[in-house]
């Protein structure tokens, strides 16, 4: 299968699945995925993510390579949507190593302060920042902060998100 031509052909959930399970484990074929995906074509950029979910999430070792780049693309204003979403989205499932945790926190706390941002983005990486700030007092105060100034004018997701960590920051202070 030549993963290019099998994202142009449609956007769907079962094409993206297809897709995923070709590449498997195969980190050349993952490499293959992921060059499309930093390439910063739009539409094939915009669908390679959508593999890239699938495909990490069945083996998430395949992504190591490539991981600091990844954070990269969040600072990155010309980025598509999705790019953003799944990325943050995958982070909150892996053991972030601990020589990105600040630059990773960083980037979650401008996408929250961010109220351009899409509600998603915003709300994966309420989830983040909280994972690498939870042993930070400091870093929880920060957040906390950040979110007090949005809370008013978000979606439901994000508050609900947003009330959970404020209820951390309660029984921390407690």
């Amino acid at each position: 299968m030549n993963i290019r031509e099998a994202l142009s052909l449609e956007h769907s959930k079962t094409q993206a699945l297809r897709i995923a399970e070709f590449i498997g484990d195969d980190p050349k074929k993952f490499g293959e995925l992921m060059k499309i995906f930093f390439a910063g074509e739009y539409r094939p950029a915009q669908r390679a993510a959508y593999v890239f979910m699938f495909s990490v999430e069945k083996h998430p070792g395949l992504v190591k390579p490539y991981l600091k780049k990844l954070v990269a693309q969040l600072q990155c204003g010309n980025v598509h949507d999705a790019i953003k979403r799944n990325v943050v989205r995958f982070l909150q499932f892996i053991e972030i190593p601990k020589n990105l945790e600040g630059k990773i926190y960083s980037h979650c706390i401008d996408l929250i302060d961010n109220p351009q941002e899409p509600v998603a983005v915003r709300a994966f990486a309420l989830t983040v920042a909280t994972r690498i700030g939870k042993h930070e007092p400091a870093l929880v105060e920060e957040l906390c902060l950040t979110i007090d100034k949005h809370l008013q004018h978000t979606s439901v997701a994000f508050r609900q998100r947003a009330k959970e960590i404020l209820r951390c920051r309660k029984q921390m202070n407690a």
